[in-house]
């Protein structure tokens, strides 16, 4: 199947369950293959708009998790009890502070989809995902427990290793994640940290 044949299967799956983007089915792929969200979870969405990784964390937490949405722009109501989104940017000094006081408990799960005005030039590009990257693994070690989760966007160029080693040091086990749902030609690639070491 070629990639625009994919890409608008997806996007027809993704209009047929309701989801607000195609986006969807990279986090549903991540929960299937690494257990990454779980019935009761607390989950910190980062980079949250238009809402379907919200959706998608929602059916995964279920009735007895919560999910903080955190995005530059505001995120039209999605009408899921337990899911709040809020109007922040996550390179304010003062952003996991604000983050934790909006969270019942310690987080389990951290999600970032964080990703900057492209310029169409390839090294600024990689640079500026890469510091939301690292603003993304700050945050996680601000917010979740001990043993936590977290799926980070990044992008595949020369900071990705240096950003690899500082996951591996930070959770018992790092892995680099490429979704079916994401374009072949596209640098984006996500990270995956399972079992936050202790602070």
């Amino acid at each position: 199947m070629t990639w625009r044949a994919r890409g608008d299967h997806y996007y027809r799956l993704a209009r047929a369950r309701g989801y607000r983007s195609r986006a969807a089915f990279k986090l549903l792929e991540a929960i299937e293959r690494f257990d990454l969200v779980r019935p009761g979870d607390i989950v910190v969405d980062l980079g949250c708009a238009p809402g379907s990784w919200l959706q998608v964390a929602s059916e995964a937490v279920g009735p007895s998790g919560f999910v903080l949405g955190v995005d530059l722009r505001p995120v039209s109501p999605l009408g899921l009890d337990n899911v709040r989104a809020i109007v922040l940017d996550v390179l304010d000094p003062g952003a996991p502070g604000r983050i934790r006081a909006e969270l019942p408990d310690e987080a389990d799960v951290l999600l970032s989809d964080l990703a900057p005005s492209t310029t169409g030039v390839r090294e600024l590009d990689h640079a500026r995902q890469m510091e939301l990257a690292w603003r993304a693994l700050e945050i996680a070690r601000g917010v979740l427990r001990p043993g936590g989760r977290a799926l980070i966007k990044a992008s595949q160029g020369g900071m990705l290793h240096g950003f690899l080693r500082a996951m591996r040091r930070a959770f018992r086990t790092a892995r680099l994640f490429k979704p079916r749902a994401s374009r072949p030609e596209s640098p984006e690639i996500y990270v995956i940290g399972l079992g936050l070491r202790a602070r």
